[in-house]
């Protein structure tokens, strides 16, 4: 008996502190991950947000969200990014972030071997359109001289997507 009401109230807990932190989130719109699969970004493995829009006249700022773990082996990402809106209109963007400074240590926010990265994708944006949205992104890492991506690129362990109002 005495097990069952400490869990309860580690949930109710857990809740409460939850509820606090989305609360506290003002400037959130949409904010998603998708974890992948063995710690491991196939180039093949294409990765979709779909969200709707129903705001056309305030500002927003959009983030490539990524997490990576020591096993990421290189300083910098490249990815593809396409934006599909209602009307049928498409934009591709090919984008390099750096992920590690020049001695090697990770440039994103976290105190264990997981370091996520907040990524700009586009500051200061209006959606023109009301509707449902899809973003989708998939990595294009080379190495250098070769021509054929890097088929499973290590380290990545969570790809996010997310939408900030600007005030």
């Amino acid at each position: 008996m005495l097990k069952t009401i400490s869990k309860s109230k580690l949930v109710v807990g857990s809740l409460i502190v939850s509820m606090f932190f989305i609360s506290c989130d003002k400037k959130r719109v949409f904010d998603e991950y998708l974890s992948l699969t063995d710690q491991k970004w196939n180039k093949n493995n294409e990765l979709k947000f779909t969200f709707s829009v129903e705001d056309t006249l305030n500002l927003n700022n959009l983030f490539i969200n990524i997490r990576n773990n020591k096993d990421y082996g290189y300083s910098n990402l490249f990815v593809i990014a396409q934006m599909n809106f209602p009307d049928g209109n498409t934009v591709v963007d090919t984008l390099e972030y750096d992920m590690a400074d020049g001695t090697g240590k990770f440039l994103g926010q976290g105190f264990s071997d997981i370091k996520e990265s907040k990524l700009y994708y586009k500051e200061n944006i209006l959606f023109p359109t009301k509707g449902d949205y899809t973003f989708k992104i998939r990595q294009a890492m080379r190495k250098n001289g070769e021509v054929s991506g890097i088929e499973n690129l290590e380290g990545v362990t969570d790809v996010g997507f997310r939408i900030e109002k600007t005030k």
